[in-house]
C-alpha cells in the first residue's frame, strides 16, 4: 500500500506558480504548512503584505501527514516538561498551546471553514504493565499547569477496563487540509501571494531587510519567517538541540458508533494513540499511530505497521479493513518546546522550528507569537520558545541526541550495504562503497540508476534509504532527499552531488 494519509485527497492552491523574477513584501514566509499559512493569515489580518513560498506544492509537507490531534498538553508528558523547565514555564506552555486550539476554533467559525472541527475528551491511559504512579504524577503536574483534568479508571478499549486514566476535557480535532484550504483562501482574499515549487537557496539580511534567493528570482522583505520546522536559516547551532523521529499511522474503517469519539493515548514508550475521524453515513475512520524511531535508524516500516495493527485490533475488535497507511517526521527538541521567535544573531529573521510531536498547535501558536514580535508587541510566551534559550536541565537529552551525529559519521568507514549495483532490484535503494566514497544508489522501476553522494548536503551526515517512503533520510537533523537527489525536507537546501557510473 502506497504511503498516503487520510487527508491527501486534497490539493491546496494548485494554481500557485513558481517564483520567476523579483518580488517585494513586508513579510516573506518560507514554508506553507500550518505554521506558514497561519503566519500569513495572522500578518495579513494585521495589514501586512505577505508572500508565502514553498519548495513543493502549497501545504504538501508534513502537515499533510499529521494524525490531527489538537492536544494542548506536552506530548512527552507535563511531568517531564516541568522537570526540565519548571512550573511557571510549564503553565505558560499549556496556556500557549491551549490558546492555539482556541484560535483554530475561532478561525474556522468566523471564516466559515468546514473542516470537521470538534471539541472532545482526551484520555491518557496506563500502558500495559506500567505502574499507576505515572498517572498520579502526571495528574499533579497537569493540575499545577492549570489544565482541567479528571482521574478515572477504565477506557472503552478491550482489556483496558481497569487501567488508570486521566481525562482531559476540551481537547479537539479536525481535518487539517480542509482547514488549511480555508485559511489559504482567506489569505488570498487578503492579498497574500503564493509561490510553489520554488526552493529557497539563500536567506540573507542586508540593507535593513531580508533577501531570499531562489534559482529563478528573489524576494526582498522587511522581515522573513522561516516556517519549515527544521530551519534553513540556521546552519548548525539550533539543529544540535533537535532530533528527527519517524512516526507511523494506520487508518481503519469502523462502523459508526462502535467507538466513542475521543482522543486516546497510552503511557508506553514510544506511546500509541487512537482517534476517530468522520467517514460516510455509516462508517468512520480510526487512526492509530506510534512505533516511532529516530529517522534513518530503521527501515522496517512493514513490521511497525504490523505491530500497530496487532496492538489496536486487540483493543478494538470491531475494526474493519485498513484504508490508509503513512509515515511522517517530527522534530523533537531537547526540552519539548519549539524554537519560535527571532533567530539568534538576526534582526529580521524569525523561526518556527521544532514541533516535538505537536506541530499543529505549535504552528498556530507560533504564528501568533511571531506576528506579535514582528509588529513590536510583547508576549508572555516569548521565553518559553525563545530560540536563544539555554535549557541546562536538558543537558542529558542534548548529549544523547547528539551522539547520533558521532555514530552516524563513523559509518563512513563501514562497508557498503551492497557490493555492486547489480544487487539492486528495481524500486530499491542502498548504499554502495566505491573506494573512499559512499554512494546513495537507487534503481527506478524502469531499471535506470540514480547515483549520488551518500553525504547529506546539510552538514555531511551519512544517509539511509527509506523503502516505504522511497527517499533518503538523514538521521542527524532530518533532511530528506528524493531518489533524484533533490531535497524535499529541510534543513538541506542543496541537492545531493551526482556520481558518475
Amino acid at each position: 500500500m502506497v504511503s498516503t494519509s487520510l487527508w491527501m485527497d486534497m490539493e491546496i492552491l494548485p494554481e500557485a506558480a513558481e517564483l520567476n523574477g523579483d518580488a517585494h513584501c513586508d513579510v516573506a514566509v518560507v514554508g506553507s504548512g500550518i505554521a506558514g499559512l497561519s503566519t500569513a493569515y495572522e500578518l495579513s489580518k494585521r495589514g501586512q503584505s505577505v508572500i508565502v513560498i514553498d519548495r513543493k506544492g502549497i501545504a504538501g509537507g508534513m502537515t499533510a501527514r499529521t494524525s490531527a490531534h489538537l492536544a494542548p498538553l506536552c506530548d512527552d508528558l507535563m511531568t517531564e516538561f516541568k522537570k526540565l523547565r519548571g512550573a511557571e514555564m510549564a503553565k505558560l506552555f499549556y496556556e500557549s498551546q491551549a490558546a492555539a486550539v482556541d484560535r483554530i476554533e475561532r478561525i474556522q467559525a468566523s471564516e466559515k471553514i468546514a473542516c470537521d472541527f470538534r471539541r472532545l475528551d482526551g484520555y491518557l491511559f496506563q500502558g500495559h504493565g506500567m505502574p499507576a504512579e505515572i498517572i498520579d504524577q502526571e495528574l499533579e503536574a497537569v493540575k499545577e499547569a492549570g489544565a482541567p483534568v479528571h482521574r478515572l479508571v477504565g477506557v472503552p478499549l478491550k482489556g483496558c477496563e481497569s487501567r488508570h486514566v486521566l481525562r482531559y476535557p476540551r481537547q479537539a480535532t479536525f481535518h487539517p487540509l480542509k482547514y488549511l484550504a480555508g485559511v489559504a483562501a482567506v489569505c488570498e482574499t487578503n492579498g497574500v501571494r503564493f509561490f510553489a515549487n520554488s526552493p529557497i537557496e539563500e536567506v540573507a539580511e542586508r540593507d535593513g531587510g531580508v533577501t531570499l534567493r531562489t534559482a529563478q528570482g528573489q524576494i526582498t522583505a522587511a522581515h522573513a519567517v522561516i516556517a519549515t520546522n527544521a530551519s534553513i536559516a540556521d546552519r548548525f547551532q539550533l539543529h544540535t538541540k533537535v532530533a528527527p523521529y519517524r512516526t507511523y499511522v494506520v487508518a481503519f474503517a469502523i462502523a459508526r458508533g462502535e467507538l466513542p469519539d475521543a482522543l486516546y493515548w497510552d503511557t508506553e514508550e514510544p506511546y500509541h494513540y487512537v482517534r476517530l475521524h468522520p467517514g460516510s453515513v455509516d462508517h468512520d475512520f480510526v487512526l492509530v499511530g506510534g512505533e516511532d524511531h529516530k529517522s534513518g535508524e530503521a527501515n522496517d516500516a512493514e513490521a511497525r505497521f504490523a505491530r500497530l495493527e496487532s496492538w489496536v485490533r486487540g483493543l478494538i475488535p470491531a475494526l474493519g479493513k485498513v484504508t490508509h497507511r503513512w509515515s511522517g517526521q517530527v522534530l523533537d527538541t531537547i526540552d519539548y518546546a519549539g524554537f519560535i521567535g527571532r533567530e539568534p544573531g538576526s534582526e529580521r529573521v524569525y523561526l518556527a522550528m521544532g514541533d516535538s510531536g505537536q506541530g499543529l498547535t505549535h504552528g498556530v501558536m507560533g504564528a501568533m507569537l511571531n506576528t506579535a514580535l514582528i509588529l513590536g508587541e510583547e508576549s508572555s510566551w516569548q521565553p518559553v520558545y525563545a530560540p536563544d534559550r539555554k535549557p541546562l536541565a536538558a543537558a542529558r537529552n542534548f548529549l544523547r541526541e547528539n551522539l547520533t551525529i558521532l555514530q552516524n559519521l563513523a559509518e563512513y568507514i563501514a562497508p557498503g550495504e551492497i557490493g555492486s549495483l547489480e544487487e539492486l532490484a528495481p524500486g530499491e535503494g542502498a548504499v554502495l562503497r566505491r573506494g573512499l566514497e559512499k554512494i546513495a544508489a537507487y534503481k527506478d522501476k524502469a531499471g535506470e540508476l540514480h547515483l549520488h553522494s551518500a553525504s547529506c548536503s546539510h552538514i555531511g551526515c551519512h544517509l539511509h534509504w527509506n523503502s516505504f517512503e522511497s527517499c533518503w533520510d538523514c538521521p542527524c537533523h532530518g533532511s530528506i532527499f528524493a531518489p533524484n537527489g533533490q531535497p524535499i525536507n529541510a534543513p538541506a537546501v542543496s541537492a545531493l552531488r551526482p556520481v558518475q557510473t
